[in-house]
């Protein structure tokens, strides 16, 4: 398979029986930190099903799951990405799209890209994120979850 020029991040959240909402962050094997669920879109694949497959695979979280596609997207540097010569010399950044998806009762199991995982509460998850776009997306799905618009 072909590994398409873009990228997707998705928050896996659920909401405790008191109200709480936690999201999932994975620690990755290769540099030891937290972040969503990544990778990326192969073939002819969507973004959305790029983040349906990566979803499955890095965690068990079923495909058929509710998804959510944010409106944060980043642009990253081809250079980030090991395979990033099959995209020619005229690709300089690809797009990084964003998603949540509900896992309310569903024990995660972990890939080989990670070490661990844990729920946490969105302050706590938004200081374990290293970059700023994976910022802004958990703090739109927070608010989306939420239902307080971008303001409330």
């Amino acid at each position: 398979m072909a590994r398409a020029p873009f990228q997707v991040l998705i928050y896996p959240y659920r909401k405790t029986t008191d109200g709480r909402i936690e999201y999932a962050l994975l620690k990755r094997v290769d540099d030891g930190f937290w972040q969503a669920i990544t990778g990326g879109g192969e073939d002819q694949e969507t973004p959305l099903e790029a983040a349906r497959r990566e979803t499955q695979e890095e965690s068990g979280i079923p495909p058929t799951s509710f998804f959510i596609q944010l409106d944060t997207i980043e642009s990253v540097p081809v250079t980030e990405f090991r395979n990033s010569p099959i995209w020619g010399e005229d690709i300089y950044v690809i797009p990084q799209y964003y998603f949540g998806v509900s896992a309310p009762d569903i024990q995660i199991v972990i890939s080989r890209e990670h070490t661990e995982y844990k729920w946490i509460p969105f302050e706590e998850a938004r200081q374990l994120l290293n970059f700023d776009g994976e910022r802004t997306a958990l703090w739109e799905l927070n608010k989306r979850l939420r239902d307080r618009g971008p303001r409330g």
